[in-house]
């Protein structure tokens, strides 16, 4: 199964969603973590076009990024020439052990091919004491909440398979001996779509999201025809379809113990 679409492709394109929405709170829950962790050297794997490093690398020595495509840290690094970007895989990642004193990621885990083996990698590179936090969405449970699940078929059933449970990563991260695993909520993305509003939202395009990015061209094309049929149906009958947008961000930590502490 491919977990994660073509991002070397969409990397032009990539940060239009945070134009449209920059998701404050997931910036301000890590410059919260960074603080209160006291980390010097910081690590984000999947960092993507670097929205994320970049708003921590001024707040610790060093910012390490790593992700697999070359053409998405191009962008990083036009962003935020401090960054120190590497190209590599979240399950060999390219550093010595304890090299780190924080390794994050941020709706990441679920494109990894071997999200437990990420896990094992945070450990090895941590220095004793080093924190790991791991942000993302789980979607059990909350078909209902998202119309693109709704309308584009075979979408929910691929991310059931593509994100693990937070109960999978809390038992992965005991696995690799971190302890205090700790999980709060960092951000809510309430947006419903109403009418006719939706067709022109950035959050349809064919990228916006790996949900869509992997469906092929006819796939995507049918389900936009489901939601115009369903906008002209309600128009019909003289009412307002609401497309719901509801999605809670989920963060979760733990530390590496300090041996004989």
């Amino acid at each position: 199964m491919q977990r994660s679409p073509d991002y070397s492709r969409i990397a032009g394109t990539y940060d239009r969603r945070y134009e449209a929405n920059p998701l404050k709170p997931v910036a301000e829950a890590l410059r919260s973590l960074v603080a209160g962790t006291g980390a010097r050297r910081i690590l984000e794997v999947g960092c993507g076009t670097g929205r994320w490093l970049a708003e921590l690398a001024g707040r610790c020595e060093e910012a390490h990024g790593v992700d697999p495509s070359a053409e998405m840290l191009e962008r990083a690094r036009e962003r935020c020439p401090a960054l120190r970007l590497h190209v590599g895989s979240a399950e060999e990642l390219p550093f010595p052990d304890a090299a780190f004193d924080l390794v994050y990621c941020v709706n990441a885990i679920h494109h990894f091919q071997n999200p437990h083996a990420f896990v094992s990698e945070a450990d090895r590179v941590l220095a004793a004491g080093g924190t790991v936090a791991v942000i993302g969405f789980d979607p059990r449970g909350r078909r209902d909440n998202w119309y693109v699940y709704s309308f584009f078929e075979g979408t929910y059933e691929r991310d059931l398979e593509r994100f693990p449970r937070w109960t999978d990563v809390r038992d992965w991260m005991a696995a690799a001996g971190f302890e205090h695993a700790e999980q709060r909520p960092v951000a809510h993305i309430a947006d419903p779509q109403r009418g006719r509003q939706v067709l022109s939202s950035p959050f349809l395009e064919k990228n916006a999201c790996s949900q869509l990015a992997l469906l092929t061209d006819a796939a995507y094309e049918a389900g936009l025809h489901r939601i115009e049929a369903a906008v002209a149906e309600a128009e019909e009958n003289g009412q307002e379809i609401v497309f719901p947008v509801d999605l809670p961000l989920t963060m979760l930590t733990a530390l590496k113990p300090v041996e004989g502490a």
